[in-house]
């Protein structure tokens, strides 16, 4: 092909173009028969055209959709749960509170068991303390018992002299 066969074919899509646009254009004529836009009735505006949506994009947007939802979704049975496990723990708590306030009271009443049994303990009497004692009283009481057989015999001594007076002498002896 020839330089100016290239050229024509060049010129001829050139020729194409311009008679497409010459035919889409309008000439004054119907330029000035065409109403004006006051006249024209109002047929609303033309919506503008929609982008189509590519399926990568689409996947890109549903996937980001469907991940912030299911994100959400878990976010709220975590914050669900963690709420459960909060009551649970303060109820544990409130029962070990409970349970302390009664072990503190039982200490406080064993220390004071405790107390008064020592007061006791200090207060009583051992096995020695009681020997002791016995010991003492055994010697108390052999002592008494030494006493008034001393003080039998005296007044037996006296009652024998008594009787013998009262037959030596024939007298009588009142005792008032």
């Amino acid at each position: 092909m020839s330089f100016a066969a290239a050229r024509g074919v060049a010129c001829t899509r050139n020729a194409h173009r311009l008679v497409s646009r010459r035919l889409i254009s309008t000439t004054q004529v119907v330029r000035e028969a065409a109403p004006t836009p006051a006249a024209a009735p109002n047929l609303g505006s033309i919506p503008p055209p929609k982008k189509p949506v590519g399926a990568f994009r689409g996947g890109i947007v549903g996937f980001l959709f469907g991940f912030s939802l299911a994100s959400s979704y878990a976010a709220y049975h975590l914050l669900d749960e963690y709420k459960q496990a909060s009551v649970a723990l303060q109820a544990s708590v409130d029962e070990l509170q409970q349970s302390t306030q009664k072990v503190s009271a039982h200490i406080r009443r064993i220390e004071a068991v405790e107390k008064d049994l020592k007061a006791l303990r200090d207060a009583s009497a051992s096995k020695e303390d009681i020997s002791k004692v016995r010991t003492e009283m055994k010697k108390l009481y052999e002592g008494l018992h030494v006493e008034f057989l001393d003080l039998r015999a005296h007044v037996w001594g006296i009652q024998q002299d008594l009787h013998s007076l009262s037959k030596k002498e024939g007298t009588s002896v009142r005792l008032v």
